[in-house]
């Protein structure tokens, strides 16, 4: 899960109001990436630009596991124990320029501690989560149910919060699950993306969640226009409303490619079935599938946590996404098709891409010819079909 930035947060909390008791000055707190270190300075790359840390013979150096993220575990460490890479939050005061301060303490994450507890809380998430789309919300009866779809078919699943569930929901403006915000059952709607860690029951029907993470979410496809690699932005033709759209992308962005022999494999499976294959743990788009994809579809290539939807375990599509070919902004050129998810924020001219499909043409083509082949594209939301597409991804 990933609450690095929620880690700090709770840090900077208690090491604030330790200093508050012995001073009068205001502390500054930056958290960021180690982008160098010496036994003089420490470089963090912050959210306002990089800042340099003066150390000091003063400076107090504590180590934070992960898993463990508060001062009373924190270890004792030293400069030597600081790489390029790891997460530091120090706090000092500010120089008039916010570009250096005196560090008095700092709070580290190794690299490769982050890496291992989100891979841990990754795989937690899989095996003990479910995933799909919000049909209905009961809150007489304190119940969601969800569709929860897989590559063989759809089930239906009432989840039910523990009574210390935890809420969370993206903000609308953000593709960031660190700027989620608290939530309640009040503020889940139909039609929602919805992510549940807990006990579900054997037969799947119902589940017991403990945590839980919505949003609104939104697909678009569209033909791309032009290309800004030094802003990483694209715009594109929404092929449902033929205006233009443009596309942000962030260090967050999933940015994958079908390979082409699948796409089509898949896509020919929509053409075929009564309605189309939907992606597996979403069921964003309209109309039912009957096509269904083998599961050992996918590619050779190492895995990683995926986004998307489906219940725990491999061989869904999580993992199927996961393999597919890594691209960049520089991989495209204008004319491709593109389809991309991001939050409902309100703009139709300007969106924040969570994920960013190419090589989809099979399924707009398929989708098209559903619906009669000659009243032009929709959007996904219209009726496309896309595997892994839509829906929400790992915390």
């Amino acid at each position: 899960m990933k609450k690095i930035f929620i880690i700090f947060t709770l840090i900077f909390s208690s090491a604030s109001a330790i200093w508050a008791q012995s001073t009068s000055i205001k502390p500054s707190v930056i958290s960021g990436d180690v982008v160098a270190i010496t036994a003089e300075k420490i470089t963090i790359s912050s959210k306002t630009g990089n800042v340099d840390g003066i150390l000091t013979a003063k400076t107090e150096y504590k180590k934070v596991d992960p898993a463990k993220p508060d001062l009373a575990s924190a270890l004792p460490a030293s400069t030597a124990d600081i790489a390029v890479g790891d997460r530091v939050m120090a706090t000092g005061v500010l120089a008039a320029d916010g570009k250096s301060f005196p560090a008095r303490s700092v709070y580290l994450m190794s690299k490769s501690a982050i890496a291992q507890q989100h891979a841990l809380e990754a795989d937690l998430w899989r095996t003990r989560g479910i995933s799909g789309k919000v049909t209905s919300v009961n809150n007489q009866t304190n119940q969601i149910t969800v569709e929860v779809r897989g590559l063989m078919g759809s089930t239906s699943t009432v989840v039910t919060p523990k009574g210390d569930a935890k809420f969370k929901r993206y903000a609308p403006n953000s593709i960031r699950f660190d700027e989620a915000v608290d939530g309640s059952i009040g503020d889940v709607k139909q039609g929602d993306m919805i992510r549940a860690l807990g006990d579900k029951s054997s037969d799947g029907s119902s589940f017991s969640a403990e945590q839980i993470v919505t949003g609104a979410f939104q697909t678009i496809a569209g033909t791309i226009k032009s290309i800004d690699t030094d802003k990483n932005e694209i715009v594109i033709t929404n092929l449902q409303t033929k205006k233009d759209v443009t596309i942000a992308l962030g260090s967050t962005s999933l940015m994958k490619k079908f390979p082409a022999e699948m796409a089509e494999r898949l896509a020919g499976g929509q053409t075929n079935g009564a309605g189309g294959i939907r992606p597996p743990g979403q069921g964003g788009v309209q109309g039912r599938p009957e096509g269904k994809p083998q599961a050992n579809d996918g590619v050779a290539g190492q895995a990683r946590p995926g986004m998307g939807g489906g219940r725990g375990g491999g061989g869904g599509i999580d993992d199927m996404l996961d393999r597919f070919p890594n691209i960049t902004a520089a991989d495209l050129k204008a004319g491709d098709m593109i389809a991309i998810s991001s939050t409902k924020n309100g703009d139709s001219t300007r969106v924040s891409a969570i994920k960013l499909l190419a090589g989809v043409e099979p399924f707009i083509r398929s989708a098209q010819a559903q619906s009669g082949g000659g009243r032009g594209g929709r959007s996904v939301d219209g009726g496309f079909s896309i595997p892994g597409l839509d829906g929400i991804g790992l915390p």
